[in-house]
């Protein structure tokens, strides 16, 4: 299992309450953040940076991904099929609480240095 150090830790953390603070300010509303699914006691299979709603109740999952500069394809690249596969499988877990599930959507901020870029519909669940 891959541990990540108190420095990457500590910058992965301000980049999702600069995130949320941004998303906050553009209407959505917090739900959770952070929502983790465990494959076993020390594995995960997912996890959601955060999940948001917006004003007309879509439930937004949001993936989080900051570097320091846009080199190597930047932050919104490095949101490959594996992570979005990970993030999908959390999402599907956290749906499983709703009788009736809200309109989902996936969304990607991605930062790079001082650059925020939010990305709507960032990626689709494809039930293939």
């Amino acid at each position: 299992m891959v541990t990540r150090g108190a420095g990457t830790r500590a910058a992965g953390d301000a980049a999702e309450l600069r995130a949320l603070a941004w998303l906050q300010a553009q209407g959505l509303r917090l739900v959770e953040r952070n929502y983790q699914v465990a494959r076993g006691p020390r594995a995960r299979a997912g996890e959601i940076d955060l999940v948001m709603r917006e004003a007309d109740g879509t439930l937004v999952f949001v993936e989080v991904r900051a570097r320091s500069s846009s080199g190597h394809g930047g932050a919104a690249a490095s949101v490959g099929s594996g992570k979005q596969r990970r993030v999908l499988f959390a999402a599907r877990h956290y749906l499983t609480r709703f009788a009736s599930p809200p309109p989902c959507r996936f969304d990607v901020v991605a930062i790079d240095g001082d650059q925020l870029q939010w990305l709507r519909a960032a990626f689709e669940d494809n039930p293939w």
